[in-house]
């Protein structure tokens, strides 16, 4: 549908807009209309002008989002001409203010909405649907984790459960505190070189030994203290100290 706007000089394809904020944007706009301070009778005028028959061509369902907003305008038209009382010395809102800000917000998101659209079709001439980067090789010297956290967290798991055996439940008399751990793997780290995450554990037979352990090693990779890695899924996990100091012993 196309509406001929002989006093405009231009013409106005309904159907190609996506609602009536994005008509009256369009309205507002094409003819350099201050947003601010819009002329709200030529532009209401201009507006019915171009939702004329609008029930025919866009169907009842979205007829009525342009309508709705047509009385908006008729509404905001009305308040505007309505004479001011005399004595009335109180600033009064603006009319057109809560239209003023729909527009905004609603022209916002419509140019997120293009850059979107826009990064999107530039990455498909790149790369096909579904590519997912490669992981980059770390740097030299790097103390960093070779494999994801959940790599890791599942690896944990897969070593609770392949080594302890069940047994009845049992509540602990005492609670095993990250400082504990802390200290334990920062005082065999003082010893040699690297350690294998089973070894720090095994020796207690307990799962929340295992999994504190595994919380401090985390917490001291982040403070760059020690790096952790593993070599393949589900293969031992290594914990190595930071900085190898001369006449320490490699590896033992």
């Amino acid at each position: 549908m196309s509406v001929r706007q002989e006093d405009v000089g231009f013409v106005v394809e309904l159907d190609r807009f996506q609602g009536p904020l994005d008509l009256l944007l369009h309205l507002i706009r094409e003819q350099d209309v201050d947003i601010f301070d819009i002329p709200i009778a030529m532009i209401t005028e201009q507006f019915l002008q171009a939702i004329e028959g609008v029930e025919q061509e866009l169907g009842l369902d979205r007829a009525g989002e342009f309508i709705e907003m047509a009385s908006t305008l008729l509404r905001i038209k009305i308040q505007m001409l309505l004479p001011r009382r005399e004595d009335e010395t109180e600033e009064t809102e603006d009319p057109r203010t809560e239209l003023v800000r729909r527009l905004l917000e609603y022209e916002h998101f419509r140019e997120v909405a293009r850059r979107l659209e826009s990064a999107e079709a530039d990455r498909s001439r790149h790369f096909g649907r579904g590519y997912v980067p490669p992981r980059p090789a770390p740097e030299p010297g790097a103390l960093e984790v070779d494999a994801t956290w959940e790599e890791l967290w599942a690896a944990v798991l897969e070593l609770m459960e392949r080594h302890l055996e069940p047994g009845d439940h049992v509540v602990a008399s005492r609670l095993v505190t990250m400082d504990e751990k802390l200290t334990l793997i920062l005082e065999t780290l003082a010893r040699r070189s690297r350690i294998e995450f089973r070894q720090l554990v095994v020796p207690f037979g307990d799962k929340l030994h295992a999994v504190v352990t595994f919380l401090a090693g985390l917490e001291l990779a982040r403070q760059r203290q020690l790096a952790m890695r593993q070599s393949e899924l589900f293969g031992p996990l290594w914990i190595y100290r930071a900085k190898v100091d001369d006449g320490a012993d490699a590896d033992r």
